[in-house]
């Protein structure tokens, strides 16, 4: 398959990444959700054993676990940003475009990493 020297990408292209975004979307709304609910309930826990130095190994567990949960939920919420971005993007007709080049980025690349703004060459540039 050459090389695609349109500048952008139709109409039709366009509301196909839509839909898969919008079912990403969903999922990560529903993930969040899940990952809220576990910290809420951690967070309610933990009150009835007081079992000395077991409970204090228990906090610290409990601890770690919160703030792990707490910066999943935070990366969760950040591509959901990202998506939401990117359904702006495929609004204004510049999605798919790649912010460093120019030129499209590849719908193989744009359907693993549908909010992604960089050709798989930009990328790997920026990681030299």
């Amino acid at each position: 398959m050459g090389k695609d020297s349109r500048t952008r990408y139709s109409d039709e292209e366009l509301k196909e990444f839509e839909v898969i975004i919008l079912e990403k979307i969903d999922k990560a709304k529903i993930a969040l959700e899940d990952i809220k609910s576990t910290l809420s309930r951690k967070n309610d826990s933990g009150t009835d054993n007081t079992a000395g130095t077991l409970k204090v190994l228990e906090d610290g567990a409990d601890t770690v676990e919160k703030e792990n949960l707490s910066q999943l939920a935070a990366r969760q919420q950040k591509f959901i940003n990202n998506l939401e971005n990117a359904l702006v993007r495929i609004k204004n007709s510049t999605y798919g475009i790649c912010v460093d080049t120019g030129k499209l980025i590849s719908k193989e690349r744009l359907r693993a990493v549908p909010h992604t703004m960089h050709s798989i060459e930009a990328k790997l540039k920026q990681n030299k």
